[in-house]
């Protein structure tokens, strides 16, 4: 696994940990110890009562669990489409695009670049001999065992395994 994909999916894991840990620190760290006496007193809060400052504590703690919990979720999503093909996890569903620039048959060993940036090489000996295409549509399924890929081009029965370099 090559580090550029480790790294998004280690951010991703550990903002997705982040609420669990806040969750175990009961109240969080309050708001008095957050800010300097002056800052407490600038915004006021010197002001509130023990119990109005607990019911402010508990409303930020909530808030922060519940936002970071929500920052996790779309973080471990976008890793999930970012990275699909390179690894085993996320959607099932096809990634349905264009080949950018011109498509000339399938190869054993080439690569196919869609509109999306993505590269696929291909890693079996199907061809397509005497097809010419400019940006054709093209649908690549997962295999239903493993992460196994097939690239096919709109109006073509032939497909040809490939896997994900870029």
């Amino acid at each position: 696994m090559r580090a550029r994909t480790i790294r998004p999916l280690l951010l991703a894991m550990s903002l997705a940990l982040a609420p669990t840990a806040f969750a175990q620190q009961p109240g969080g760290q309050p708001i008095e110890r957050q800010m300097t006496p002056e800052q407490f007193k600038a915004a006021g809060l010197d002001q509130l009562d023990a119990q109005q400052l607990a019911n402010l504590n508990a409303w930020l703690n909530r808030t922060l669990v519940s936002e970071t919990t929500k920052a996790a979720q779309t973080a471990k999503k976008q890793v999930e489409e970012e990275n699909r093909g390179f690894l085993a996890f996320g959607s099932t569903e096809p990634i349905v695009g264009r080949i950018a620039g011109e498509f000339r048959g399938f190869g054993s060993g080439r690569s196919y670049t869609l509109d999306n940036g993505q590269v696929w090489q291909q890693v079996d000996s199907a061809s397509l001999a005497g097809v010419r295409k400019t940006s054709p549509a093209v649908k690549i399924t997962p295999s239903v065992i493993g992460n196994t890929w097939y690239l096919s081009i709109d109006g073509y029965n032939t497909r040809a395994r490939v896997q994900r370099v870029k």
